[in-house]
């Protein structure tokens, strides 16, 4: 079968692939476009085998928040190389990915890679991607928050975002956005003392110890001591306990708390590529 310049524009067209790919994926499935997408598909996961070994370091970093504010999510989609990530069609794939995840109602990375994107699971779209493309994709992280409200900050250049979630619905849209801006900011660990992990408590009690035996205080002290940076830690590293960027004369739970005695932050995440 005649393979014509507007059969491999029209296959380009539906699947990305560039021309000379296009042109050869017809001729082996003799014409027939779904035979031949599949043959673009194939030669996506081919690619994707190749890349495996390859490192995925940039990418998108996309935070979203429902119009209700109810729920927000975010999502990273890695590749290879800044070219890419900076192209408007990859950032335009992350985001329809993310709008896909907050329309379906998806909770996690797992179920989010089975919803279908224009009929085609988003894993399988990944793959098809990375033929496209010629570059190591990886859809590497999707996180949702549901709060009485939730708020969604993007950093310029799509390499930082974050969402937040309080506990009350009429929270000034300002306040709101300082809360995520500063969380993208000063990258805390957790929202406040209550919830850092115990590992990583102890870690930073064991950390405190051993500098201060190194700077040859008293055996004796080194508890004390520790305990004491602890509490730096959880200043410097806690979100509600973390000075305000905007007026450091403040924590931000003095922040919320000045408009609301009862507002705080429910839960939080955050994402850098940098």
């Amino acid at each position: 079968m005649a393979i014509t310049a507007a059969d491999v524009s029209k296959l380009r067209k539906m699947t990305g692939a560039g021309m000379m790919d296009c042109k050869k994926a017809l001729k082996e499935a003799d014409g027939d476009f779904d035979k031949a997408v599949e043959e673009i598909r194939k030669k996506g996961m081919a690619v994707a085998s190749k890349r495996a070994d390859r490192e995925a370091t940039e990418g998108a970093v996309l935070s979203k928040a429902t119009d209700d504010a109810k729920k927000g999510a975010l999502l990273v989609l890695n590749c290879e190389t800044d070219f890419v990530a900076k192209n408007e069609s990859f950032v335009a794939l992350a985001q329809s990915i993310l709008d896909l995840g907050l329309q379906k109602g998806a909770t996690s990375l797992e179920e989010l890679n089975e919803l279908e994107l224009d009929g085609v699971a988003v894993k399988d779209v990944i793959t098809e991607q990375i033929g496209v493309i010629g570059e190591k994709l990886e859809l590497a992280s999707f996180d949702v928050i549901e709060a009485e409200k939730v708020v969604a900050y993007i950093h310029p250049g799509n390499k930082l975002a974050t969402i937040v979630g309080f506990n009350k619905a009429d929270i000034d849209d300002q306040m709101a956005k300082d809360v995520a801006m500063q969380a993208a900011a000063m990258a805390p660990v957790a929202i406040d003392r209550d919830s850092v992990p115990q590992d990583v408590i102890e870690k930073e009690l064991e950390i405190g110890k051993d500098m201060a035996r190194n700077e040859g205080k008293p055996e004796a002290m080194l508890d004390k001591i520790a305990q004491g940076r602890l509490g730096k830690f959880f200043k410097e590293s806690t979100l509600l306990e973390q000075a305000f960027v905007k007026d450091n004369k403040v924590s931000i739970k003095q922040y919320l708390q000045g408009a609301d005695k009862e507002l705080t932050v429910t839960a939080f995440s955050r994402y850098s590529l940098s």
